[in-house]
């Protein structure tokens, strides 16, 4: 649901998300709840720890929800530190033995959230781990998260609070007392407007991907999405076409440095639809691009965790802020258009039909073995087919 009263604030990168939500938990009054796929016990993730274990001493309600399989080697004595500090640390899904293609093992919690006071909301792309951890960067990844005051906030703590309630039950033998949760302050504090959307495997499955396709398919003059693993099903590529052959210029950034070379060998393989059909595309090469954005038409844009990628638009657990608002959006543009500026490379249709067959041909393989793992899951069929789901889409 759109919602007006709202202030947001864009942060770039760690160097504005960390110290803004430090700042946060320090300020915290009487509840913290920070959700996370990945908590790296680097510097960034000590600092945070830190804020955590500060906040529960002084008797701050303090609940941490890390995912458990992105956070499955957190390290053990900082969660010992957290949990005798009095943080309330629980997995989503924690792993046990070896992993496997069963599709439950699939369905992650991948959203990077916290609410404190229920006053204040982050959402984004950003996990807990330092900008310049792995794979020798040379330059912080590029990301992006959103501080949130006013109305929205609500429906942030009514999605971090039915969470935390269902992995609780989920748990056998941990028996608390039920924990008294603030309501929310629903006052206005600014001027804009937005919505926050999440998706689960339950009544909102398809919300963030049928957000994307709204915004698309009304789309007058532009589309610009940067996002870090770009895999989209038929419908998502139908409509950018459709999109790009009635006028709007419709531009891609996509990742140029993987950390999963198997994603980025299947994604070029749509390279050559793209370009056929007058869509842009930009590969992201200054360093690694984890961003989850959008904007479209100046009015409407997209900062959150989901990819567009089968596994965030059907398994994970996501969330998103889709902001109604022309200066955030020129805000987010004015970013992306630097970043594009600073290390995306365009890829020319020319150029990419010079491509060795060889070089096609293991993009082709890479999207074949991601199709097959859909198919392991059994959702091949519900990706590219249009279902019932996509029919109230169209409806909209």
């Amino acid at each position: 649901m759109i919602k007006g009263g709202n202030r947001l604030t864009l942060l770039e990168n760690g160097s504005e998300y960390f110290p803004a939500l430090i700042a946060a938990l320090d300020s915290a009054l009487r509840e913290i709840h920070l959700e996370s796929y990945i908590f790296f016990a680097d510097d960034t993730g000590n600092r945070i720890a830190e804020a955590l274990m500060r906040a529960a001493r002084r008797g701050i309600e303090t609940r941490l929800l890390l995912d458990g399989f992105g956070s499955r080697e957190f390290d053990a004595g900082s969660l010992q530190a957290l949990r005798s500090a009095g943080v309330v640390v629980l997995f989503f899904r924690p792993e046990r033995g070896r992993l496997g293609l069963r599709r439950h093992r699939l369905r992650r919690m991948h959203r990077k959230l916290a609410v404190i006071d229920a006053r204040i909301g982050f959402v984004g792309g950003i996990n807990i781990i330092d900008d310049l951890h792995g794979r020798d960067l040379g330059a912080p990844r590029q990301d992006y998260a959103v501080k949130i005051e006013g109305p929205l906030v609500a429906d942030m703590h009514i999605a971090v609070h039915r969470l935390w309630q269902r992995v609780v039950w989920s748990r056998l033998g941990l028996h608390r007392a039920e924990e008294v949760w603030l309501k929310a302050c629903t006052d206005a504090v600014g001027n804009q407007r937005g919505a926050f959307v999440t998706r689960d495997n339950v009544r909102q499955r398809r919300t963030i991907e049928a957000a994307y396709l709204r915004a698309i398919r009304r789309a007058r003059n532009e589309i610009l999405i940067a996002n870090a693993y770009f895999l989209p099903g038929l419908r998502f590529r139908h409509a950018l076409i459709a999109a790009a052959r009635r006028g709007v210029r419709v531009r891609l950034i996509v990742q140029g440095h993987s950390d999963h070379p198997l994603y980025q060998f299947a994604a070029r393989a749509l390279y050559r639809h793209f370009l056929d059909n007058g869509v842009m595309l930009y590969e992201y090469h200054a360093t690694e691009l984890h961003a989850k954005v959008a904007i479209i038409d100046d009015t409407w844009a997209t900062v959150g965790s989901s990819n567009i990628d089968p596994f965030s638009l059907l398994l994970s657990r996501e969330a998103n802020l889709i902001a109604h608002d022309r200066s955030f959006a020129a805000q987010l543009r004015t970013s992306l258009e630097s970043a594009l500026q600073r290390g995306a490379h365009q890829i020319h249709y020319r150029a990419w039909q010079r491509i060795p067959w060889h070089t096609r041909f293991v993009s082709w393989v890479a999207y074949g073995l991601v199709r097959i793992l859909m198919g392991i899951g059994g959702y091949t069929r519900i990706y590219d087919g249009v279902d019932s789901a996509d029919r109230r889409i169209r409806l909209r």
